[in-house]
């Protein structure tokens, strides 16, 4: 499906820095798709030819290891992705799944790289995205390998709470599993964290919906880690 950017009412930071020239060349180079759940957007170890534009829904960003996957992050809308292999690598190096239906724009990469060229604020916008993405990378990765588990389980609903959802109660994406793949643990211990805080009455469980009772008692067992 053809995209026109001009009328677009989710533009990112950076496409608002283009002119009205260059908003045309990026429609005439750019594709909106429709996905599901469970559906591909970048598969690891092929080769790049667009960068993403997640325009609404849900993705994970994730890599296959020699164990199992390893999911890095939840991306939410709006929210470009491949930056990377726009820079460097022309092989994508990691996958992205989409967690909740999706919209997402697919922009022609040597186009994207001509915008880059042409205009300092689309590039500047850009690079802060990268910048920031990369920060999250940090932050989870160190909260991975220096909490114990319930810190860890903490983290994500708290993550889902105020940064995905931007509620208290909210659907779980993600499969225990996945929750699993996110904080290096096993289905079986996710499951018995999250029954331990429903019996301290941090959270309260239907199913995937969740309900955080005892925001503060949240926040110390991530804290404290």
């Amino acid at each position: 499906m053809k995209n026109d950017c001009k009328l677009c009412a989710i533009k990112s930071e950076a496409a608002s820095k283009l002119s009205a020239e260059e908003i045309e060349k990026l429609s005439f180079s750019c594709a909106l798709v429709k996905f599901r759940k469970g559906d591909s957007l970048i598969r690891q170890g092929t080769f790049s030819t667009n960068v993403a534009y997640l325009r609404s829904g849900l993705a994970k960003v994730h890599i296959a290891g020699p164990y199992h996957e390893q999911i890095v992050r939840i991306v939410k809308a709006p929210s470009y992705l491949g930056l990377p292999t726009t820079f460097g690598d022309k092989i994508n190096q990691y996958s992205v799944t989409v967690i909740e239906p999706a919209e997402v724009c697919f922009i022609d990469i040597t186009a994207f790289r001509s915008l880059l060229k042409a205009n300092s604020d689309f590039s500047y916008e850009i690079m802060l995205e990268l910048c920031r993405n990369e920060l999250e990378v940090f932050y989870r990765c160190a909260n991975r390998t220096q909490k114990q588990i319930r810190g860890k389980i903490a983290d994500v609903l708290l993550e889902l709470s105020e940064r995905i959802y931007n509620s208290d109660i909210f659907r779980i994406p993600l499969t225990q599993e996945d929750l699993g793949n996110l904080v290096d643990s096993s289905r079986e211990s996710i499951s018995r964290v999250l029954t331990e805080f429903e019996k301290d009455g941090i959270i309260k469980l239907a199913g995937k919906k969740v309900e955080i009772a005892n925001k503060k008692s949240l926040l110390l067992i991530s804290a404290n880690g």
